[in-house]
């Protein structure tokens, strides 16, 4: 037998050695272990038998290093057999060896041809439809139950979030409808300037912003304001474990956390609804007193006279249910938030977007109903 080292000793058995092992195999050790290898004087193409009967510890960085050494000797599988090992070192080392032999995972390019992209886009959105419908069923329970126990319901919470939503977002959107109202009073009035008809003007205006425009586009402010705020915050909640210390205390989170701010943007959604339609209008007057000769005492007149009740009812009609689709989508993106920050940022973002769709596409359909219902 050659001298032992601190990790081993080499003896001559036959036509092949035996490698006793001893001592502490680990990570932290391997540096030593690789030098002791590479001096033992281990023959080339040789059978070799492993003793472990003196092996304190092992892991698999050690065993993949021993391993390794007698693959560089041209030791195959079934050159090296192991003896006298503890049977959770025997079984590490036959994981490791199961592990050097499998071969390297073909790589496959994650190229998605055209239709494939749209399958997979298409399972996304159905995905994402069944957890929001899921949601709504949820909080339409917890909403019941508020029913049956109103002590519960939580004030103060849904008040600061009334004052968040609304009484803050009052310039944004105030600003927003104004600009719209210019915008569309003056391209209206070019093209009534070639005609006279510059009073016509008034009746374009009124209808578009107070039926259309301010209910679309402060819909939109709000999902991209309050909507990305509640995914933000109810996702840092969870990041920082806050909705798992919620449920601990007996608390419902819905109740808690959703329900205050779904009661909250559909009383505030409303109002901000009006606040733009004055806002609009507003604009559309400026520039009409300013651009197409219509004093702001004719305008008010002529909008009295053209403008039906309907189409400023029809906009605050569809306030509420743009506000409960945002709050619903904001809500449970924000539940859906994983255990770190990226995930944080990227359901805050697919919050906005899914939010301004679905404001979009409910305007398409009060549209095709209220044309059906001769609205």
């Amino acid at each position: 037998m050659n001298a032992p080292s601190r990790w081993l000793a080499l003896e001559v058995e036959g036509d092949g050695s035996v490698l006793h092992l001893h001592g502490v195999w680990r990570l932290s050790n391997l540096s030593a272990i690789a030098d002791a290898l590479q001096s033992s004087g281990l023959g080339a193409g040789k059978n070799c038998v492993i003793e472990g009967s003196d092996l304190q510890e092992l892991d698999t960085a050690a065993g993949f290093t021993l391993y390794r050494h007698l693959a560089g000797l041209g030791c195959s599988e079934s050159m090296v057999s192991l003896r006298g090992f503890d049977q959770r070192h025997q079984r590490l080392l036959e994981l490791v060896r199961e592990r050097m032999d499998c071969p390297p995972a073909k790589h496959r390019s994650r190229r998605r041809g055209l239709v494939q992209r749209i399958g997979a886009a298409t399972l996304d959105v159905w995905r994402i439809f069944r957890i929001h419908v899921g949601f709504v069923g949820t909080v339409v329970m917890e909403l019941l139950d508020l029913l049956r126990r109103p002590q519960l319901f939580r004030f103060k919470e849904t008040v600061a979030q009334f004052e968040t939503i609304c009484l803050d977002a009052i310039p944004i959107a105030a600003l927003v409808s104004f600009l719209i109202g210019v915008v569309i009073a003056y391209l209206l009035g070019i093209q009534a300037l070639q005609y006279g008809a510059n009073i016509f003007v008034v009746d374009g205006v009124g209808l578009a912003v107070c039926r259309e425009l301010s209910p679309l586009l402060v819909a939109v402010v709000v999902a991209g304001r309050s909507g990305a705020a509640f995914t933000a915050q109810i996702g840092t909640m969870k990041v920082q474990d806050e909705i798992d210390a919620i449920s601990t205390l007996g608390l419902s989170p819905v109740q808690v956390l959703v329900i205050p701010r779904l009661v909250a943007i559909m009383v505030a959604l409303p109002l901000l609804v009006f606040v733009g339609d004055v806002a609009g209008l507003m604009g559309g007057m400026v520039i009409s007193t300013l651009q197409l000769d219509i004093s702001a005492l004719t305008f008010l007149e002529r909008l009295h006279s053209v403008l039906p009740i309907s189409a400023p009812v029809v906009g605050l009609i569809k306030a509420p249910v743009f506000a409960a689709f945002i709050a619903i989508i904001a809500c449970r993106m924000g539940m859906l938030v994983a255990r770190d920050a990226r995930s944080v940022g990227l359901n805050t973002t697919s919050t906005v977007v899914q939010s301004i769709v679905w404001v979009i596409l409910l305007d398409a359909v009060f549209a095709i109903v209220f044309q059906h219902l001769d609205i």
